[in-house]
C-alpha cells in the first residue's frame, strides 16, 4: 500500500507524479495494474481530487499510465517511462542539492563528507 502523505511546502501535483514513478519503479504498483480513484487519492492525500486529475493527465501525457474510458487509470504495461521520470527527478533535485551546497560554499570533497556523515540517517 503507498504512502500518500505530502510535503504542503511543496506544489502537489509533482509530488504525486513522483509518488506513483516510486510505486511502479518499486514493483509496488504493478504494469497494468488499476491505480486507485482520483477521488480515493484526493482523499488519502488531503487534496483536491482537481489536483490529482491533474497530476494523473500528466503522468499520461508522460506515457507512465493511462485511462479506460468508465474504468479508470491503469499503469502502462512498459514501465520504462515510470523509470525514465523518476531517473529525471532524482537527476534534478541532485542537480538542485549540488547547487545548494556550492552556494553555501561546499567543495565536492566537503559534499561527500556530510553525505557519509548523514549515510543511514532516515529524514
Amino acid at each position: 500500500m503507498m504512502n500518500w502523505t505530502l510535503d504542503k511546502a511543496r506544489p502537489m501535483c509533482p509530488q504525486i507524479c513522483e509518488l506513483i514513478c516510486v510505486g511502479i519503479a518499486k514493483g509496488e504498483l504493478a504494469p497494468g495494474e488499476r491505480l486507485l480513484s482520483v477521488r480515493d487519492v484526493a482523499l488519502k492525500a488531503g487534496v483536491n481530487p482537481n489536483t490529482v486529475q491533474k497530476s494523473f493527465e500528466e503522468l499520461e501525457r508522460r506515457g507512465v499510465i493511462h485511462s479506460v474510458r468508465c474504468s479508470g487509470w491503469y499503469v502502462n504495461e512498459n514501465t520504462d517511462a515510470a523509470r525514465d521520470e523518476l531517473e529525471s527527478i532524482r537527476i534534478k533535485k541532485t542537480k538542485e542539492y549540488l547547487a545548494e551546497m556550492a552556494q553555501l560554499g561546499c567543495d565536492t570533497d566537503e559534499i561527500v563528507k556530510y553525505l557519509e556523515n548523514c549515510k543511514g540517517e532516515k529524514q
